[in-house]
């Protein structure tokens, strides 16, 4: 029996596209898990990778492997010890921070001890009394008697004093009185802040006036011969008053502030 061909020449496919299909076949042969009861050489007659056109499947060897890890390492420590410094430098810093501020605050302790210290020493110069010449002595004392004074007896006591010797105030006051004093010649009163009085009299010159704030040993004025004397010196009176006739034992006023006399 003949047979009839059809017309034109049958063609084998083009290597593209047996090599396409073949790509395919494998891929749903995998998918369905055949590919796996295949046997090696049914995959041998494979063609070449140039010759497929796919995009081949790189096989990575085993030194290259290691040299990635390696560098994969090298980078994680790299920034464990970047990690670390940060964290070494914020300790530092916040280290640095806390000693400075406590460092601030001894400061400013020890400067509030120094200054309520200081307040101290001043608050207890205020209140301290002091003997109104330095490095004198009493040389007529109290209620001594004699015709010399007016009222028949010394109402203070004299302190041993040549002509032009600082007197100062002997504690904290306000000056009530500064001039000329009749008998007593130049003379400064002083209010002291206990409320009682204190008289300096014949005096050659002033250096205070009325409602002056004075301090213990402060210089009031200069020692000298004004009024009625016989010679100079510093008459000294304490007061429960300013005026006259209110004195009391100025040897006892001053021991008791604490002033050896």
């Amino acid at each position: 029996m003949a047979f009839t061909c059809a017309t034109g020449k049958h063609r084998r496919p083009s290597r593209m596209k047996r090599t396409t299909a073949r790509a395919a076949g494998v891929a749903a042969l995998a998918t369905t898990g055949v590919i796996g009861t295949l046997a090696a050489p049914a995959l041998a007659a494979e063609p070449a990778v140039e010759q497929t056109g796919l995009t081949p499947v790189i096989t990575i060897g085993d030194s290259v492997a290691d040299q990635i890890d390696a560098q994969a390492a090298a980078q994680k420590q790299a920034a464990e010890e970047a990690e670390a410094q940060r964290q070494a430098e914020e300790a530092a810093r916040k280290k640095a921070v806390v000693a400075a501020k406590q460092a601030l605050a001894e400061a400013k302790q020890a400067r509030e001890v120094k200054e309520r210290a200081a307040r101290e020493a001043e608050r207890k110069r205020l209140n301290s009394y002091v003997s109104p010449i330095s490095g004198s002595y009493i040389s007529t004392g109290y209620k001594a008697g004699g015709g010399v004074w007016s009222s028949g007896s010394h109402t203070g006591v004299d302190f041993h004093a040549a002509s032009g010797t600082s007197v100062h105030a002997v504690g904290s006051g306000t000056v009530v009185e500064a001039g000329w004093g009749g008998s007593y010649g130049n003379n400064v009163v002083i209010k002291m802040n206990d409320g009682t009085y204190t008289q300096y009299g014949h005096l050659s010159s002033l250096a205070v006036s009325v409602g002056q704030s004075v301090t213990p040993g402060q210089q009031i004025g200069l020692s000298g011969a004004t009024g009625n004397v016989t010679g100079p010196h510093l008459h000294f009176e304490a007061r429960t008053t300013p005026e006259y006739g209110s004195d009391m034992d100025p040897v006892a006023y001053l021991r008791s502030h604490g002033v050896n006399v």
